[in-house]
């Protein structure tokens, strides 16, 4: 499970912020919205408000670049860039690299992971490991130089085959490193997607279908978004020459063919039942997903499949834009199905960002699980919780106050002004 992510000098965050997944002594919720793992309670997930522009998204994009360096740092060439940008409204840190850090437990060891990069070398590089109460070093990187805890056998003469782009992590992965090993493994289940460009997911979901295991699950949860349909058929065909020879010319279309062989397209149809005048089913008519069913289905459809495989196999589900194209009930269903011991077995957290204001009230949130992003004056994003905040006065929000009304209101911040309306309308 995920204890603390912090980022700093990345997009728009130019300060390290973190946002801790740790449950403070606040009570609410403690039976659904709490895990206790050994030693540590830890939330089921967080949720991120905040003005358009206010660097939610930046934020959600700093834990997907943290994974996709880790995936993919070792296979990498020595000159390819890092895709790396620093804050670069301030002198102070537009030359200067970005840092990401982790906090994370397997089983009940805990792991703190973390790097400094730019757009083309790690500057730094540093893992810990805590299976008690105190930390200890298992190797730190610093510039050129990579120093290993004598007990860290696997990290054993391999600093010397680590590029200036590439992990150190990444390198004894390569080589069977035990504990690397199972750290990429989380990492692999450390899941970033878009609520508005959530096409690409929709294989997780055909994956699941074609499990008769998984399927009537999956099928379950559609009844009770009350989509429209009652069943799914899933349609695996080989491509054919006719199906690109409108896009392009026939011999380019060929040529496309060979380099797909053996791969197959899918096509979704949803079931419908079909009425006579007396309103008796008489049959049923399927429906093309994509191209008959709302975007607000297709995207449930798209993003049912990594909701529910996290679920399944536990991790940490993050999404961007969770709200986009959907109803706020479904929303809210998607949050409790994390928030609850019943169907959360695997202690799976889900952090996503939303404009949805109803879930102050109805999502059963805690303050620790609330977050906020808002600018500054000078263009970087701050992040702080509800739990963190301080009235007038340095009181701090009380557990009974309007959550959603007070943060419309301007309450706590983080959502935009719009000034005067009579003088933007004249």
């Amino acid at each position: 499970m995920l204890l603390e992510f912090t980022i700093g000098n990345f997009l728009s965050i130019k300060d390290k912020k973190t946002l801790s997944l740790e449950a403070t002594s606040i009570k609410e919720h403690l039976g659904t919205n709490v895990v206790k793992l050994d030693r540590f309670q830890l939330l089921r997930g967080a949720v991120i408000y905040g003005a358009n522009a206010g660097g939610k998204s930046n934020f959600i994009k700093a834990m997907s670049t943290m994974r996709r360096i880790v995936k993919q740092s070792f296979d990498a060439s020595s000159t390819d860039e890092l895709g790396i940008t620093p804050f670069l409204l301030s002198t102070d840190t537009s030359n200067k690299p970005s840092f990401f850090e982790i906090l994370f437990l397997i089983g009940t060891v805990r792991y703190r992971y973390g790097f400094e990069v730019d757009n083309t070398s790690v500057k730094s590089e540093w893992l810990f490991e805590s299976k008690i109460k105190s930390e200890k070093p298992l190797f730190i990187r610093e510039g050129d130089g990579i120093d290993v805890s004598q007990s860290f056998k696997e990290a054993k003469d391999l600093e010397e085959k680590t590029r200036e782009n590439a992990l150190f992590l990444s390198v004894l992965d390569q080589f069977n490193g035990t504990t690397a090993k199972s750290i990429m493994k989380w990492f692999s289940n450390f899941i970033t997607i878009s609520g508005l460009s959530h096409e690409r997911y929709k294989n997780v979901t055909f994956k699941m279908l074609e499990d008769e295991n998984l399927k009537p699950q999956l099928l379950d949860f559609y009844k009770r978004l009350d989509l429209g349909f009652d069943e799914i058929d899933v349609e695996k065909k080989p491509f054919e020459a006719k199906d690109f020879t409108k896009l392009f010319n026939e011999e380019f279309a060929k040529q496309f063919l060979s380099d797909i062989e053996g791969k197959s397209k899918i096509d979704i149809k949803t079931i419908h039942k079909k009425y006579n005048n007396d309103n008796e089913v008489v049959g049923f008519e399927k429906f093309d997903m994509r191209r008959q069913e709302s975007s607000g289905t297709n995207k449930v459809f798209n993003i049912s499949g990594p909701v529910f495989d996290v679920l399944k196999n536990g991790g940490v589900l993050i999404i961007d834009e969770l709200d986009a194209s959907l109803h706020p009930l479904i929303t809210l269903t998607i949050t409790k199905l994390f928030n609850s011991s019943e169907f959360n077995k695997t202690n799976a957290q889900l952090i996503f960002a939303t404009h949805d204001t109803n879930l102050f009230e109805y999502g059963h949130y805690r303050r620790d699980q609330i977050y906020f992003v808002e600018k500054d004056v000078y263009g970087a994003s701050d992040l702080y919780s509800l739990v963190e905040y301080k009235e007038d006065g340095g009181k701090k929000v009380r557990k009974d106050r309007s959550f959603e009304k007070d943060y419309i209101q301007g309450r706590y911040g983080a959502i935009p002004y719009i000034g005067n309306l009579h003088k933007l309308i004249n």
